[in-house]
């Protein structure tokens, strides 16, 4: 729902009313079931050492008092490029990707501080491993 809404205004499509893959819509979710998992860092791993990341995540989302989404660097982003869009037909490539480097970056501190993973989040905003190609990129169908 987030990529639909101003988290990421990705989509004009609605999101499908089902935990299943539904395979032609854009966004998708694919989470490895964690291993086993340190029982050693667990009073450690969600407050000390996600501080730093905690205060990163917090400019993107807009973490203040009422910790919310609103007001964040991402829905001021997101709302930039819908005005783009409204005028322009097409969502800027640039701000696309780093709204969807930005949430992904909150995505993994929030599986990490969430206990999921004892995997610790990189500082940084990355594409993904499983980026889809996007339709004005796709290569010319062969004849």
């Amino acid at each position: 729902m987030h990529y639909y809404t101003y988290g990421a205004l990705a989509t004009d499509r609605y999101p499908p009313f089902t935990l299943a893959e539904v395979g032609d819509y854009p966004a998708h979710l694919a989470v490895d079931p964690p291993g086993e998992l340190s029982r050693g860092l667990v009073l450690v791993k969600w407050w000390l050492l996600a501080i730093p990341h905690y205060l990163v995540v917090g400019l993107f989302l807009g973490g203040g008092l009422w910790a919310t989404h609103e007001g964040g660097l991402i829905s001021l982003l997101a709302i930039i490029a819908g005005f783009a869009l409204a005028f322009t037909g097409r969502y800027p490539t640039p701000i696309y990707d780093f709204v969807l480097g930005m949430n992904r970056w909150a995505l993994r501190v929030a599986a990490y501080a969430s206990l999921m993973t004892d995997q610790y989040p990189p500082f940084r905003l990355d594409p993904g491993a499983h980026e889809p190609v996007r339709v004005e990129e796709a290569p010319p169908a062969s004849a």
